[in-house]
């Protein structure tokens, strides 16, 4: 197991600490290539049908190691010029699986696009996002300048992105980039708990929803919606009767377990 980056897998279920807390889980390049590696390998395990993502110590992640960066040069280590496999949110971007993200602390400038990278947010009430990319003196490359608009409105995304100002926990929750604010002590368990609510799903149905999800976003409004229509079309031919019923049985007995 790695140092820097410890996986542990358990019933169908992933997950990644980032684990560098003495430089709060700064970006180094090593760090950077082992997210990318380790996301692209547990795209391929067949074992593993979600993903946690999280941090060591008081911080999710600071971003980009800076002392790294300065004996490099923008060149060598700056979020737009890395080779395909130490771009980390391009690896996550491609994983196929769901990626619950659990922020314990401050997400900084890559931190925050690594955040970014997952497909539902938590975080505890110590939980922090700041893009300082404009305090720094440079842009984004990992589609922070895209994403934030999109998930939090284009107005309040420039006042985050061109102030550098820190976003906290209750803020994030209410703008919508944090889906649930949970004690520090519970995080990663809740975030394994989701992550197992969605391997309780019919799998195949996951993987496709997730992509269909993502590829819309990616599109006008009325594309979307053919792409989706057409999606449908296709699935539904695999699709039985008798396979919906039953499935159905069991999501009324979820619906009583969950109400009782």
């Amino acid at each position: 197991m790695s140092q820097i980056l410890q996986v542990e897998k358990h019933e169908g279920v992933a997950t990644v600490t980032l684990n560098r807390p003495e430089s709060r889980n700064a970006l180094s390049r090593a760090l950077r290539r082992e997210i990318a590696e380790t996301f692209a390998s547990l795209a391929a395990d067949a074992d593993v049908g979600a993903i946690v993502l999280t941090g060591a110590g008081p911080a999710f992640s600071a971003g980009i190691d800076l002392k790294e960066l300065s004996s490099e040069g923008p060149a060598e280590g700056g979020a737009g010029e890395l080779p395909a496999f130490e771009d980390p949110v391009h690896a996550m971007e491609d994983c196929p699986k769901p990626i619950i993200g659990a922020i314990n602390g401050f997400a900084i400038t890559g931190g925050f696009e690594l955040a970014l990278g997952c497909d539902v947010l938590i975080g505890s009430p110590d939980a922090r996002f700041a893009d300082t990319h404009a305090r720094v003196g440079i842009l984004p490359g990992w589609g922070l300048s895209q994403k934030l608009p999109r998930l939090i409105g284009i107005h309040r995304a420039k006042l985050v992105s061109l102030t550098g100002n820190f976003v906290d926990a209750e803020t994030a929750e209410r703008w919508g980039l944090l889906a649930e604010i949970v004690p520090a002590a519970e995080l990663v368990a809740r975030a394994q708990g989701i992550a197992r609510d969605m391997l309780s799903c019919v799998p195949e149905a996951v993987l496709g929803y997730k992509k269909l999800i993502d590829e819309g976003f990616a599109m006008a409004y009325g594309p979307s919606r053919q792409h989706e229509r057409d999606v449908s079309r296709t699935h539904v031919k695999d699709v039985s009767a008798d396979q919906v019923a039953a499935r159905r049985a069991d999501i009324q007995a979820r619906g009583r377990r969950q109400s009782g």
